[in-house]
């Protein structure tokens, strides 16, 4: 089986989101499995060749490794990528972006060629490589190389969709007939991430609970049609996390490193953080964490109508992230009026591992998660996750029962600032039951979201392609 993976962004080399996380860690899963992949993306210009060890090929190609073994191949054209952000600079897209992809999707496929690698799955990632499965089918359908070649397109969030002006549509040399509503034509502009699912042989999101939503008028975004449409064809399949990084045993940021052998030292960690931010050492105050994307989506918006209720509450509540300034403004506010709170309007990956380690709940309040990391991680730190039941949330975390004390986390349903507020009542409740909260830390720590469950999915996926003619 031959992959290659084509995404925008990979961890190590370039991140702004969950995408970069997943192009980083799936692949080498994907290779522990004997499949033979390579991962193609931009050469940023912050992509340093000496830090990553990269080899130049040509005028314009690079390659590199991630996981050992996996080889990259980076497309560099100054032109486009050599700039200090990767798609917008101060909150403006680039108004190139358009040209930007549609040139990379250009000469992935070329690439190919030159590099020799026929690959029997081409694996693309939201709108930045949307037009490759478009190509693929138009362009390229009678060339004798990509014969049988299949794609693969998988929606990390369905709310960026890669619209532009209709006048680049002419620039893709398609048929004119293409820009219609059964083509890439939506609402008068061109929708990238349209002509992926239209033209793609599969298509999956990154959690079964997402892959239904996305079907619906409420979580489809205008395209819930286009998706009824190819229903069969749709799968979720839950993201994972490198356990490398997110175990709490072996993680060098911590204070204290713990397992569930010798749990109770996670409260050094609390200490730590406590410290760190200039909060009043307690080991027994119930610390709330959130590490987010500052924006309604998140649920910033229930969480600002109760946050100075929760700021009253006999807790301690760190925030890290950055966003939109009305909650920038917001969470300033909050800072300068409760002492009991630290807010970090920025990121901090060092920060961040001590609040996963540090926290006792962790807030997801979101209104939509395609999957979300974050409590999965927040769930391997035994930091108990407090979430609305939605996407890969509603996968991931179960409502914790104290008449049975099975579960993992704390879930709500109505998007609703209320709901949020009662089951934070609920959780600190449990907190002050020190028995109970400790099996509930145990039960967090058993779950197992690793990439290996979900890779093995993904190469069935591509065995069943695979064998269609």
């Amino acid at each position: 089986m031959k992959v290659l993976f084509c995404s925008s962004e990979v961890v190590p080399f370039a991140k702004t989101g969950g995408l970069a996380d997943v192009a980083g860690t799936l692949p080498p899963a994907l290779e522990q499995l004997d499949v033979e992949l390579k991962v193609i993306m931009p050469k940023y210009s912050s992509i340093e060749d000496k830090k990553f060890s990269l080899k130049k090929i040509n005028d314009d190609l690079y390659t590199g490794k991630i996981g050992g073994k996996v080889e990259v191949y980076f497309l560099e054209k100054k032109r486009y990528f050599d700039r200090p952000y990767l798609y917008q600079v101060n909150g403006a897209d680039y108004p190139d972006n358009f040209e930007r992809f549609n040139y990379f999707c250009l000469q992935t496929l070329r690439l190919m060629k030159i590099i020799g690698f026929k690959p029997d799955i081409i694996h693309c990632n939201d709108w930045q490589t949307a037009l490759i499965p478009v190509y693929l089918k138009t362009l390229y359908k009678n060339d004798p190389f990509f014969k049988n070649v299949k794609a693969v397109f998988t929606v990390h969030n369905l709310g960026y969709q890669g619209l532009f002006s209709k006048i680049n549509f002419d620039s893709l040399g398609l048929d004119a007939g293409l820009f219609s509503v059964d083509g890439l034509e939506f609402y008068g502009k061109v929708n990238l991430l349209k002509g992926g699912l239209l033209f793609s042989d599969a298509i999956t999101t990154v959690s079964p609970t997402y892959a239904g939503e996305i079907q619906t008028r409420e979580f489809g975004c205008g395209l819930e049609g286009v998706l009824l449409k190819r229903k069969s064809d749709i799968a979720g399949i839950l993201n994972g996390i490198d356990y490398s990084e997110w175990d709490p045993r072996t993680n060098k940021s911590l204070a204290k490193n713990y397992g569930p052998e010798n749990i109770t030292d996670k409260y050094e960690n609390k200490v730590d953080l406590q410290k760190l931010t200039g909060l009043p050492i307690d080991k027994k105050v119930p610390l709330l964490g959130i590490i987010t994307r500052l924006a309604d989506q998140k649920g910033l918006d229930i969480l600002a109508k109760v946050i100075e209720d929760i700021a009253r509450m006999p807790i301690q509540f760190v925030l890290l992230g950055t966003g939109e300034p009305k909650y920038h403004a917001l969470f300033e506010q909050i800072k300068n009026k409760f002492k009991n709170t630290s807010i970090n309007l920025n990121f901090n990956s060092v920060l961040a591992y001590k609040i996963y380690a540090g926290a006792d709940i962790f807030l997801m309040p979101s209104y939509y998660e395609p999957c979300g990391l974050g409590q999965l991680i927040s769930l391997s730190f035994a930091t108990i996750p407090l979430v609305r039941k939605t996407g890969g949330l509603a996968d991931t975390v179960i409502d914790y029962d104290p008449f049975s004390c099975k579960g993992n986390g704390f879930v709500f349903s109505q998007y609703e600032a209320g709901a949020l507020l009662e089951t934070l009542k609920r959780a600190l409740c449990v907190y002050n039951n020190d028995k109970a909260w400790k099996k509930l830390m145990l039960q967090a720590m058993k779950g197992d979201f690793s990439w290996n469950k979900s890779a093995k999915e993904y190469l069935k996926l591509y065995k069943k392609l695979k064998a269609k003619k």
